[in-house]
């Protein structure tokens, strides 16, 4: 039985761990043919010799790596029809303590770059009259959080990036959609709880505030993308599915 996604070529940013990671191995699963493009050039070669995908050295926030990635893409598979947006960091300030570096820092790993892919794989998109664009976006785009500054300004554009790129394309075959997890079970949240004295203290309250007892898994953000990159999408477009078991929806006193 083929798979979801069978033949479908994606490019996959930041999928050397976590979220990425996750998606990465749910395509190939569902029978993609994957470019990890990741930074960290160990991690990344690992995940990508595990699933069978194609390992590319890719800082996103360099156009020279941005462009070798999507030629080495080009010409192993012959095309991109996925593109998945991931790579990114948190970068939490006060925002008057924060140095102004840190501002760039931010909007070029987690706005800019997301344009810099979409800019170089569109054309190609464009002449084959499909393509799907992923954005991993996060539920700090619609709701703030004091002391996260900037990130959230950031996560506010991806989301006014996928609508406006999915409105811009969508007569062309191309859908332009994000995925805003929340609290996700990461390598970057266990790191977080382990600051606290007591890491399974923090980790369990992570859990208690969430409506079903715990919080998101990466392969649950990752059968998302699997979904929006699938034919069983094709009129979902530059929208955002949030991904954070309600906690959004919940009532805060």
């Amino acid at each position: 039985m083929a798979g979801r996604l069978q033949d479908k070529v994606a490019l996959i940013t930041g999928a050397g761990q976590g979220i990425g990671e996750a998606i990465a191995r749910a395509f190939v699963a569902e029978g993609a043919r994957v470019v990890v493009a990741e930074r960290n050039a160990e991690t990344g070669q690992r995940i990508a010799n595990e699933i069978g995908a194609l390992f590319v050295g890719c800082d996103v926030t360099v156009q020279a790596d941005i462009e070798a990635a999507v030629t080495a893409a080009d010409q192993r598979f012959g095309r991109i029809d996925v593109l998945v947006n991931n790579a990114g960091a948190n970068v939490f300030h006060r925002p008057l303590e924060m140095p102004r570096s840190e501002w760039a820092r931010c909007m070029a790993l987690d706005l800019e770059a997301a344009w810099a892919m979409s800019e170089a794989v569109l054309p190609g998109m464009r002449k084959r009259g499909a393509g799907s664009i992923i954005n991993i976006a996060s539920t700090h785009g619609f709701k703030i959080i004091p002391h996260t500054f900037p990130y959230p300004v950031a996560k506010h554009g991806l989301i006014g990036l996928t609508r406006s790129l999915g409105i811009e394309f969508a007569a062309e075959g191309i859908r332009v959609n994000a995925i805003a997890p929340g609290y996700i079970e990461t390598e970057i949240a266990r790191a977080y709880w382990a600051g606290f004295p007591d890491p399974e203290a923090e980790r369990k309250r992570a859990m208690a505030i969430h409506p079903p007892g715990r919080i998101g898994r990466p392969e649950e953000v990752a059968m998302t993308a699997v979904f929006l990159a699938s034919d069983e999408a094709p009129f979902i477009n530059a929208e955002t599915i949030v991904i954070d078991g309600g906690r959004s929806a919940l009532y805060h006193d």
